[in-house]
């Protein structure tokens, strides 16, 4: 983890600039499919003009919507997709054009803005806070947003990361209904697990691209770190239910992601994967969008521990899965990053060392210079990987478990059996963890009993 401290060039850039504005948007659709473009400029410095498209695919139908409704989804992907644009100057002001916002909405972007971009202010060392980080200015003129009804049939849409979370969600759900897999930019790992599970002629694509202008930003040096990426799947995933008729949005992401990444802090790397933001999002969807379309966590009643335990009974994807984001543009483990060792050490209690091995290239476990990282995970650091990685509880969990799998066992297995091991293990209860369902959680008693009938043949 590299601390920079920025927090001087934060201050003048705040002065030099003043403005961010979302000028407009537009969209066409011809038999190619649904293509969009965003108007962001700072001041007179820079405009950016990122895009995304939707190809045309026979489960969807764009005329399912009208112009203004299509107007509305296409907007709210652009309040998010700017969080990456303004990041770099951090103005004190966003002006937005094409609609009029209430305080509620403003409230909800704001949060959204601030907590999303916990990370960047945490590692540039920003000194900032709620109320003078930003101020969101609406055009009175222009027209507000009115929620409205859409025909949807009773089955889901399931966005695909490639990854054992998604892989699980995939899993539950691919017998249950005339669901479809989405995948944002396609990679090696999210076309190939959607594949296995069935999906290879039910996955909604979306194509999303950064605008050159903030990547030349980004090399001259401006602001860059983390934005919540899941915010910006959410809103765009609202807009795939929407055109294939689906009512239900069931993402992967579970109650671990709850646990802020700062220990006394409201870090949290995983801040649009939170149970807050699922909520936040619900109820913003409702009245100013939908209220037909439910966005739901499928895995929210589960633990990290519990989904690589459920993983671990479909070998079928162990060559194929992949989530780290070192290695995600060539699609391998990279095998020296946090997100490797937590992958590698939770599914540990479940899969033999030997598969293990074949999987990550080598024994994660065994490497000395992964110790940082494995103090992170195991919470003799106060700070975790800024990845999206389980608690420190599932970790220590894992850990014990795999010890009885080795007859000598591999360096960080040994440290962490004589830093915390006799104590953390004593106390473990290994069928509570595997057992026990998290109650706050948005899932539909339906979905709930597949979730249940997992476990119970895991």
């Amino acid at each position: 983890m590299i601390i920079q401290n920025r927090h001087t060039f934060f201050q003048s850039l705040r002065t030099e600039y003043r403005h961010f504005t979302y000028e407009s948007f537009d969209f066409s659709i011809n038999e190619e499919g649904l293509h969009i473009q965003f108007y962001f400029s700072i001041d007179s410095f820079v405009e950016f003009r990122p895009t995304m498209n939707i190809p045309a695919q026979d489960f969807i139908d764009f005329n399912r919507l009208s112009e203004s409704q299509l107007s509305n989804f296409v907007f709210h992907i652009g309040m998010v997709e700017l969080i990456s644009y303004w990041k770099s100057i951090c103005t004190k002001e966003i002006i937005i054009k094409p609609y009029q916002l209430d305080s509620t909405q403003i409230n909800f972007w704001k949060k959204l803005y601030f907590h999303g971009l916990g990370e960047f202010f945490y590692l540039n060392h920003i000194e900032t806070n709620y109320e003078d980080f930003l101020n969101i200015h609406s055009n009175s003129n222009s027209p507000s947003l009115q929620a409205f009804s859409l025909p949807l049939d009773d089955s889901a849409i399931i966005p695909v990361g490639g990854g054992k979370d998604s892989v699980v969600s995939l899993e539950i759900l691919k017998s249950y209904g005339n669901n479809l897999a989405l995948i944002m930019n396609p990679r090696g790992a999210s076309v190939a697990t959607a594949n296995i599970a069935g999906f290879e002629n039910k996955t909604l694509i979306i194509n999303r691209s950064i605008d050159s202008a903030l990547l030349k930003l980004n090399a001259d040096g401006f602001l860059n770190g983390h934005t919540p990426f899941s915010a910006l799947l959410a809103f765009s995933a609202v807009l795939a239910a929407a055109i294939s008729g689906k009512k239900y949005l069931a993402l992967s992401n579970e109650s671990s992601a709850n646990e802020s990444t700062v220990v006394g802090t409201m870090v949290n790397h995983q801040y649009s994967k939170s149970l807050e933001f699922e909520r936040d999002f619900r109820n913003y969807v409702q009245h100013y969008i939908t209220p037909d379309i439910q966005y739901f966590s499928l895995l929210r009643p589960l633990s990290e521990f519990q989904i690589a335990s459920i993983f671990a009974k479909n070998p079928q994807y162990f060559s194929e899965f992949k989530s780290c984001n070192v290695g995600s543009k060539t699609n391998i483990w990279c095998g020296h990053c946090p997100k490797c060792l937590f992958t590698f050490i939770i599914l540990s209690p479940f899969v033999e060392v030997e598969v293990l091995i074949s999987i990550f290239g080598s024994n994660l476990l065994d490497n000395k210079e992964l110790k940082l990282y494995f103090d992170e995970l195991t919470g003799l650091s106060a700070v975790k990987p800024f990845e999206c990685v389980g608690t420190v509880s599932e970790v220590i969990a894992a850990l014990c478990l795999s010890i009885p799998r080795y007859q000598e066992l591999p360096v960080l297995l040994k440290y962490f059996n004589e830093k915390l091991g006799p104590k953390s293990c004593s106390s473990l209860n290994h069928e509570q963890l595997l057992n026990r369902i998290e109650t706050e959680h948005f899932v539909e008693e339906r979905y709930l009993q597949l979730i249940q009938a997992k476990l119970a043949t895991r």
